[in-house]
């Protein structure tokens, strides 16, 4: 396994990533701007009004992704199965023209959101980076190409890693190619492979075996319904949050049914930022709120009867009762057989002040 260090904070944009600063929440539109650059745009700002830190599309032509004739020699049961149309017809339709990159860009800049894509072909990596992207996302599909892998690494940006579909094998081969380049700005995030996929189906933990294994930013890139997923992985150190925007699930097209609208993600939003508070930090302690909490709900050690300065106490003439505004109980032993200083009445605290 792979043995070199990761940093501990990423710069994506004018944002840090990592364990001490907000979750990054990305926003993939895939291929729901329905081959129209203005509805493009405003899915842009759609996601931008959601409090979401990126909008990411996906930059591919048909002919350097899909092969027909591969795809006609397999009976597929999923996703890719129930489509009417040939694959390379949908995967056509679904092309984000190489022409309105540029200009997308440059809106994004100006509403103020980042813009990044999952390039793939080289042609579309060497685009990204001539427009100016601060990090590239690699989808799951490719985690094998290592070719490609260490193309983008060479680019020297910041990197985010799906590893859906894939073995540990897989992905540790994936992070040493990266590595080799001298590229160490790498974000992996857990992902299955599905369109939807199933909760049960999460497995939340491999972000642990990725945080262990080579101590680096973990996130999630989620294609399950709601935001049970996206919740639970940040409880375990996620510091990316991935999923699908579309303005419609009706719309037709191959991927709104899984994406959320912004209602929906809005709301996501807003639960992640909630849930990151609650989080706290490792040190337990007594926080502001339970300063009274922690007398009332506790004991102190009382007088059962009246007890003259002078005498001597017994077992039998104290109780623990609260609140906690005496000697606490676990020094009774510590009392029992001193005298009073002074008189005490019936169910008074017993304080130090009090004992010779």
């Amino acid at each position: 396994m792979s043995t070199k260090k990761f940093p501990t904070e990423i710069k994506i944009g004018s944002k840090l990533v990592g364990p001490e600063h907000p979750t990054y929440i990305i926003a993939d539109i895939g291929a729901n701007f329905d081959g129209n650059l203005d509805k493009a745009k405003e899915l842009a700002l759609a996601v931008k009004e959601t409090g979401a830190d990126m909008f990411k599309i996906q930059s591919f032509k048909a002919s350097k992704i899909v092969s027909g004739h591969g795809f006609s020699t397999m009976k597929l049961e999923g996703i890719h199965g129930s489509w009417s149309k040939p694959i390379e017809q949908i995967f056509q339709e679904a092309e984000f023209p190489r022409e309105w990159h540029k200009e997308l860009f440059d809106y994004y800049k100006e509403i103020n959101i980042d813009f990044s894509s999952s390039p793939y072909d080289f042609e579309a990596v060497d685009l990204l980076d001539e427009i100016g992207v601060n990090v590239f996302k690699i989808g799951s599909g490719d985690i094998t190409w290592l070719e490609m892998l260490a193309y983008i690494a060479k680019k020297n940006k910041p990197m985010i890693l799906s590893t859906g579909a894939s073995t540990l094998a897989e992905v540790d081969e994936a992070v040493r190619t990266i590595e080799s380049t001298g590229n160490n700005q790498l974000i992996l995030l857990q992902c299955i492979t599905n369109y939807p996929s199933k909760i049960e189906s999460a497995n939340i933990n491999v972000l642990k075996t990725y945080q262990t294994t080579y101590n680096i930013i973990t996130g999630y890139s989620d294609h399950s319904p709601g935001d049970t997923v996206v919740l639970g992985a940040i409880a375990l150190g996620a510091k990316v949050i991935e999923k699908h925007f579309t303005l419609n699930k009706k719309d037709a097209g191959p991927d709104h049914p899984h994406s959320m609208e912004p209602t929906e993600f809005k709301e996501m939003v807003t639960k992640i930022h909630l849930l990151e508070k609650a989080l706290g930090n490792t040190r337990k302690e007594v926080v502001e709120e339970e300063s009274e909490t922690v007398i009332v709900q506790r004991r102190s050690l009382y007088t059962k009867n009246p007890l003259a300065a002078g005498s001597t106490i017994s077992e039998l003439d104290i109780v623990a009762l609260r609140p906690a505004l005496g000697i606490l109980p676990k020094f009774k032993s510590h009392i029992i057989g001193k005298k009073l200083k002074n008189n005490l009445t019936a169910g008074q605290p017993i304080r130090w002040e009090d004992i010779e």
